[in-house]
């Protein structure tokens, strides 16, 4: 889980009243879409954080750019606006998901390749990978890196399996050179 205790605690009241509403995975979604939103423009926050903005005015704002999530989700973030922690809507998110993942057996994975993994590579690395970190499954997020010369990398967490013909070169360059 994340470090900031205060997204924590606000995901997990989220995540637990989700649970009682059996909507998880539309949270889920929604979430990831609002957490892209504000880590793709972080003007967003800076002006959520104004001083010269009122209160009611944010809510303006954050009810328009939000208009298409559920009231649950709305509220959370009307809440931190109204709390001066807009600038912990993104860790909301990310521990929400987090929570959710850990209840489904589920990790996020990105997985680096020197092309792009076809539906069946990425299957099967997921059920290669997702029991090595004890989970079920992955969500997997495929990045083409052409550095890489060949083979993979794949980062779960703060865990990484480097399997790519680069990471292999610079081994044997770092054993030979030792």
């Amino acid at each position: 889980m994340s470090q900031n205790v205060v997204a924590e605690r606000y995901a997990l009241a989220l995540y637990e009243l989700a649970k009682e509403q059996n909507n998880v995975q539309k949270l889920v979604d929604e979430l990831r879409a609002v957490r892209k939103v504000i880590n793709e423009n972080q003007d967003f926050i800076t002006l959520l954080s104004s001083p010269n903005l009122a209160v009611n005015n944010k809510k303006d704002i954050v009810a328009s750019v939000f208009s298409g999530v559920s009231e649950p989700v709305l509220h959370t973030i009307m809440l931190l606006v109204d709390r001066k922690r807009q600038s912990e809507i993104a860790d909301v998110a990310k521990s929400f998901i987090d929570y959710a993942n850990l209840d489904n057996g589920v990790a996020d994975a990105t997985v680096y390749s020197a092309r792009p993994l076809t539906p069946s590579e990425a299957e099967s690395i997921s059920a290669s990978f997702a029991a090595k970190v004890g989970r079920r499954s992955l969500n997997i997020k495929n990045i083409v890196d052409s550095n890489l010369l060949g083979g993979i990398k794949v980062r779960i967490g703060n865990r990484i399996f480097d399997g790519s013909l680069r990471g292999k070169l610079d081994r044997l360059e770092r054993t030979l050179t030792n």
